[in-house]
């Protein structure tokens, strides 16, 4: 799937081999300064959610950069991990696991489970190597993500008080962990579900080892960039004060680690004498999340050569390739207003999810993913 080859950006490469599918551009270097920054940045251990993006090029340059842990929510995850990594600590956090899975988990020594269930817990059963740890998932009524996990998972702070004395009964390091929903932009939801961390361990009458404060953290898809370092600094706030112990900290960046250092390139098929678009690429392929996030404004268009067009833009409403009509994206697009066939428009900030959860449907979608040096 990848392509052979390093080009300096994603217009050499549109202006030099013209492609005729949908292209992703991966930029390995804006990946590692993004594991930097959050290494750097996060008082915890890093982890990488590994559902945002499998792709082998993307693990093995996490591990490159340095990252220890990463949260898989499946086997087959856990083997994809593995083939870059034998070392790295596994954080199996999708708390729903069949029996099948826990022997597969527990073969493959994970580190960390979490747990939102009695049943669940009674699956693990009991410790197989002496680092393990279940961290018990509560969910809060907390506002300011694009939309809330706890719908599906999580514990009520008063079934968290009982899982987390049954996970020390049982054995196991005890652990707590939250997920303030997918693009998170307010910091103050990370000192709510904290404090709140604080309290089921007050309860319960046992110290956390350590703190998973999940995902979430904003990307920049669209609108202004997220300010990580104010959302690092509530969370050391609030531990600090919620905490007369503060246990160790863990985040899981998904979205946020991998969204910008790939953009995705679709050729124009046509354009209609109305101004609609139709594109080689729609929402069974690379934009496939968009029904369900918000589109991106990060769009620059480039001719068959590789040249940025530019001038007066025209809001238009763009099709996809295939042969169904719902596929459309969900609102209008800002694109030049001489568009036409042959041309590219290049999205910015789309290396979370469009590759994982893309299809094949009527025999489109990405085919190559071409490194480049720069955005």
């Amino acid at each position: 799937m990848f392509e052979r080859g390093v080009f300096e950006t994603p217009q050499a490469h549109i202006g030099l081999k013209r492609p005729e599918a949908p292209v992703m551009y991966f930029a390995p270097t804006v990946l590692r300064q993004q594991a930097e920054r959050f290494g750097r940045s996060f008082s915890g251990q890093v982890t990488y959610a590994v559902k945002a993006n499998p792709a082998p090029e993307v693990i093995e340059n996490l591990v490159a950069a340095g990252l220890t842990g990463f949260d898989v929510a499946s086997p087959e995850e856990i083997l994809q991990v593995r083939a870059a990594s034998a070392k790295a600590d596994l954080h199996y956090n999708n708390p729903v696991r069949s029996r099948a899975e826990v022997m597969a988990g527990k073969a493959a020594q994970v580190r960390s489970w979490s747990v939102d269930d009695g049943g669940e817990l009674f699956k693990l059963g009991a410790p197989s190597h002496a680092a393990e740890e279940i961290a018990v998932r509560f969910k809060l009524p907390v506002k300011g993500a694009h939309y809330d996990f706890g719908a599906k998972f999580g514990a009520t702070p008063e079934a968290a008080v009982e899982l987390l004395r049954a996970v020390a009964a049982a054995g196991y390091r005890p652990a707590l962990t939250f997920h303030p929903g997918t693009q998170c932009d307010d910091p103050q939801a990370w000192g709510q579900y904290i404090r709140a961390a604080s309290e089921i361990a007050w309860q319960a009458g046992v110290a956390p080892e350590r703190l998973n404060v999940g995902g979430g953290f904003a990307s920049h898809r669209s609108g202004i960039a997220p300010n990580l370092d104010l959302i690092f600094k509530e969370i050391n706030l609030a531990t600090d004060q919620a905490f007369s112990v503060p246990p160790q900290l863990v985040c899981e960046p998904g979205r946020a680690m991998v969204a910008e250092c790939f953009s995705l390139a679709a050729c124009v098929k046509a354009v209609r004498p109305d101004g609609t678009v139709f594109l080689n690429d729609g929402i069974y392929g690379g934009f496939a999340e968009w029904r369900d996030i918000s589109p991106s404004n990060r769009i620059m268009c480039f001719s068959p050569e590789g040249a940025l067009k530019s001038g007066p833009d025209q809001s238009r409403t763009i099709f996809g390739p295939t042969c169904d009509s719902l596929d459309c994206l969900p609102e209008p697009l800002a694109v030049p207003e001489n568009i036409q066939e042959g041309d590219y428009l290049l999205f910015a900030g789309m290396g979370a999810y469009s590759l994982a959860i893309a299809t094949r449907f009527n025999g489109y979608g990405i085919r190559d993913v071409v490194t480049v040096k720069r955005l």
